[in-house]
């Protein structure tokens, strides 16, 4: 049976009653005529769906493509072609209700000419080289370890469908306990206080976190969340991207060249639909993508007697102090898991922490419990008290912006961790003439 005939069929039977007559009477408008194979392919058809299967049309006319019966027809080929009626059959986190792409276009106010733009279902963002037809712009900067960050940071008018999602869709979809980031409740502290004042804290972190988040699995995101499949690819085209060619080659090689096969690997990831870097809905999307992985991670720290916590793509593992003679076989494990899933370490990033060192997770000491580094506080009293007796001028030797700002927002790092050396820092602050 030919692939048009076998989704115009899909749809014809799904948009009218699921019975034997009334999906005959749809196969008859399809092919304009009832042929003597068409009975025997809604009997195999009904026998394979009791119940209409009203969020899959793609499986159905897969299925129907696939029935004996169906081999009978040749090379017919519809004369109408139905429009799908689509609609949600679960609803566990009570989303809004979106059964067809009608309903999309409405819920995010963009006709339906828009809504096929800004999902670019054909992906033809990957070789527009025009910057007014591409939805994202795209930038780089050095990362701290030397590696070359791609930042794509989506247009206004897609930023506000993305924001949409964001605040009424994905939000409220939960992520695994052992995320927390991202999430409401969740904070580096959140990330960090688990693993405070244990012998022994493993650290490592997921290489290009976001770009391995793929167009397939955010489909399958939305799928699990209710939505049928049109609406799906709908969504998942809003939150994800392709990189233009044209902006690839416009980012430089890192300069240390044991970060260039890591580069590599990232430019394949961007060059395939996945999760933009810079985009609103990203984080908590890929906290969902995520959630296998954290299941098996959080069972992988279970069974050695320990914990485990993420945030973004860092990891933290923790456990008591015979974990020192194994954590070879731990990290190959969790390597194990991770490749499973579907992403990859960052081979560099990993850090095993005896609680005779300093042990760190995301900026704070975790030795006995999460706190800023002393050698930080310390830094930044010398700082403000510096600016207020030679001037604030004097200590902004780097020229950063709104250095006012910049100076409060570490200070309410550390208050937020250590409330008393917090009110310390602040009253020096306040003490400053900032005008000179």
């Amino acid at each position: 049976m030919r692939a048009d005939l076998a989704r115009a069929l899909a749809s014809g039977f799904l948009a009218d009653e699921w019975t034997q007559p009334a999906l005959v009477a749809s196969g008859r408008t399809v092919l304009g005529r009832r042929p003597a194979w068409l009975t025997p392919l809604v009997r195999q058809v009904l026998e394979l769906y009791p119940r209409a299967p009203a969020d899959r049309p793609r499986e159905l006319a897969a299925n129907i493509a696939a029935c004996p019966a169906a081999t009978r027809a040749g090379q017919a080929g519809p004369v109408v072609h139905p429009v799908a009626r689509t609609q949600m059959v679960a609803n566990r986190w009570r989303l809004p209700v979106l059964d067809r792409l009608d309903d999309v276009a409405t819920f995010l106010d963009v006709s339906h000419t828009d809504l096929d733009w800004f999902a670019d279902p054909r992906r033809l963002a990957r070789s527009a080289s025009d910057a007014p037809l591409q939805h994202y712009r795209v930038s780089h900067r050095p990362a701290p370890s030397g590696a070359v960050r791609v930042l794509e940071a989506p247009k206004p008018r897609l930023k506000v469908i993305q924001r949409r999602l964001l605040d009424e869709v994905a939000g409220l979809i939960p992520p695994h306990e052992a995320a927390r980031g991202f999430r409401s409740g969740g904070s580096v502290r959140s990330y960090a206080a688990p693993h405070a004042g244990r012998p022994l804290v493993l650290r490592l972190d997921l290489e290009a976190f976001f770009a391995s988040v793929t167009v397939s699995r955010v489909y399958g995101i939305w799928r699990t969340a209710g939505y049928p499949e049109p609406v799906a690819h709908c969504l998942a085209g809003l939150v994800t991207c392709v990189l233009p060619r044209s902006a690839w080659r416009a980012v430089p090689a890192p300069t240390d060249d044991g970060l260039l096969d890591a580069h590599w690997r990232l430019g394949r990831r961007l060059a395939a639909p996945h999760l933009p870097q810079g985009a609103p809905t990203s984080p908590a999307m890929a906290n969902l993508a995520a959630f296998r992985l954290d299941v098996r991670l959080t069972a992988l720290a279970q069974s050695w007697g320990g914990r485990y916590t993420r945030y973004a793509d860092d990891l933290a593992f923790s456990g008591d102090a015979g974990w020192g003679r194994g954590t070879s076989r731990l990290i190959d494990a969790i390597g194990l898991i991770v490749r499973d899933e579907g992403f990859g370490l960052n081979a560099r990033k990993t850090g095993v922490m005896p609680r005779a060192g300093r042990q760190r997770l995301a900026g704070l000491v975790v030795n006995d419990e999460p706190r800023v580094a002393r050698g930080e506080v310390d830094l930044l009293r010398a700082i403000l008290h510096n600016c207020r007796t030679h001037g604030p001028s004097s200590q902004n030797r780097d020229d950063v912006p709104a250095w006012e700002e910049h100076l409060r927002g570490r200070i309410a790092w550390v208050a937020q961790h250590d409330p008393v050396r917090g009110a310390r820092l602040r009253a020096v602050h306040d003490a400053v003439d900032w005008s000179r």
